[in-house]
């Protein structure tokens, strides 16, 4: 069974990523959401449930996350998943997935390496760079194979994407609409996102379930919103007017860029994201 786990989990280490600082060019500026936090975060993963005709009997997995940076050198950010699926009768897919990327501050340069392997097969390495050239962007992939090809101007990257959504929450917005490149499949995917975006929680607001997060010092102050994210794949033909998502993404988004309570909708099967560790880190300021 073919399972919608890679290009998902992609997305994954770039929606949780942390946004950049400052105003974005070519665009309308948006208003700087403060400093924003480097740490390193570690995911517990566990099925919630499955449906449909693809279904998982149990699912369980690791993410860790690091990120660091500024606003005057960007942001890296540090990934890896490993994830098994089971889906009866002795079938389990293992997936280990390795991603690194770093993106300017100023929305202006994105770049990213991917690796995966699917059980003891290793797909080949996405490696690209991204840049905003005037009214348009340009990508140049090294791998899997050399291309270079053209985005359209309002495409933004995914730091960029949880800045927007910051700052459409602080405005009092609930809906918000983008769309995304983060170099998911084979460097050349695209998403049209729909975020939700729900009233704010207070720091002094006790959790239903607490986490590291939530007893961190750093963050107790801080407000948060619950969030849930579509992705549709762009290249898709809606039928009978609508769309169905490849996947969305649930999560409280603090305003420091920090998430929690994750939950990831396959469509075919749930699964949830519990920080397990939390761990701020020393930021360098900008000079």
């Amino acid at each position: 069974m073919t399972l919608p786990f890679r290009n998902p989990s992609r997305a994954l280490v770039l929606t949780i990523a942390v946004a950049a600082a400052s105003g974005l060019a070519q665009r309308p500026a948006v208003a700087a959401s403060g400093p924003f936090l480097a740490h390193q975060a570690l995911y517990d993963l566990s099925l919630v449930k499955s449906r449909g005709t693809n279904s998982v009997s149990d699912a369980r997995g690791r993410i860790l996350y690091n990120f660091s940076g500024n606003s005057c050198e960007g942001y890296t950010s540090e990934f890896r998943q490993v994830s098994e699926l089971d889906s009866g009768e002795g079938k389990v897919t293992l997936s280990d997935l390795r991603s690194s990327s770093w993106e300017d501050a100023a929305g202006k340069s994105y770049r990213f390496k991917i690796n995966t392997r699917m059980n003891d097969s290793e797909s080949s390495p996405v490696d690209g760079v991204a840049e905003r050239v005037g009214d348009h962007i340009t990508v140049k992939l090294t791998q899997p194979v050399k291309k270079t090809f053209n985005l359209e101007g309002n495409v933004v990257f995914p730091t960029e994407q949880i800045q927007h959504i910051i700052a459409a929450a602080r405005d009092g917005k609930s809906v918000l609409e983008q769309t995304v490149y983060d170099g998911s499949d084979n460097g050349e995917k695209v998403y049209n996102t729909l975020t939700v975006i729900g009233r704010p929680i207070a720091g002094d607001r006790a959790p239903s379930s607490p986490d590291p997060s939530t007893a961190s010092d750093a963050m107790k102050s801080m407000t948060r919103w619950p969030v849930t994210v579509s992705y549709f794949d762009r290249d898709a033909r809606a039928k009978d007017g609508e769309q169905t998502p490849v996947y969305s993404m649930a999560f409280e988004l603090y305003e420091n860029g920090v998430s929690r309570a994750l939950v990831l909708d396959y469509n075919d099967f749930v699964i949830s994201g519990a920080l397990d560790k939390f761990d701020v880190r020393d930021s360098k300021p900008c000079k």
